[in-house]
């Protein structure tokens, strides 16, 4: 279960990230009239120089940097909440009088509060799921950005306009 939410994370990831890769995408202009080779071979060169002035791979998978959040270990819900409220119900009964009515109110009572907490452990953790894919593309994103700047720099450097 564990690998299916990683792989839906890493997919969720990788879902807010290719906008942003695919809109990065410089154009060159050999503003000098550079041959088509000669601007190949500055391209590489800059893509180099980038690469290691930023230490940011353009060509590479993007990857997490950090691990997902962990999962919380999983509250009460409706059964264990009903169990839960029918024993304390039926001493609660017993007191009064008529234990199987305080055990079935406190069954649908213990039910409702156990649903609602494991409803909001539910949207806790999805919180926390969608927070980390937001920053992990924000990472991505400024580092591409990083990247984006010392590859423009360089072939400006060399007579291209890069836009």
């Amino acid at each position: 279960m564990r690998i299916v939410n990683y792989l839906a994370i890493f997919g969720l990831v990788l879902a807010l990230i290719a906008g942003p890769v695919l809109a990065q995408d410089l154009i060159v202009y050999p503003a000098k009239g550079q041959s088509q080779d000669q601007m190949e071979k500055d391209k590489f060169e800059c893509y180099s120089w980038a690469k290691q002035q930023t230490g940011f791979d353009p060509m590479q998978t993007p990857q997490a940097t950090a691990p997902p959040p962990q999962q919380e270990a999983q509250q009460g819900g409706v059964i264990r909440g009903g169990a839960r409220g029918a024993a304390v119900g039926a001493v609660g009964g017993a007191i009064a009088g008529d234990a199987g009515k305080g055990a079935a109110i406190g069954a649908a009572s213990g039910a409702m509060i156990g649903g609602m907490r494991r409803r909001d452990q539910q949207r806790r953790q999805q919180q926390a799921q969608d927070q980390w894919a937001q920053q992990q593309a924000a990472q991505y994103s400024q580092a591409r950005n990083n990247y984006n700047r010392a590859f423009s720099a360089c072939l400006e450097g060399r007579g291209y306009t890069v836009k």
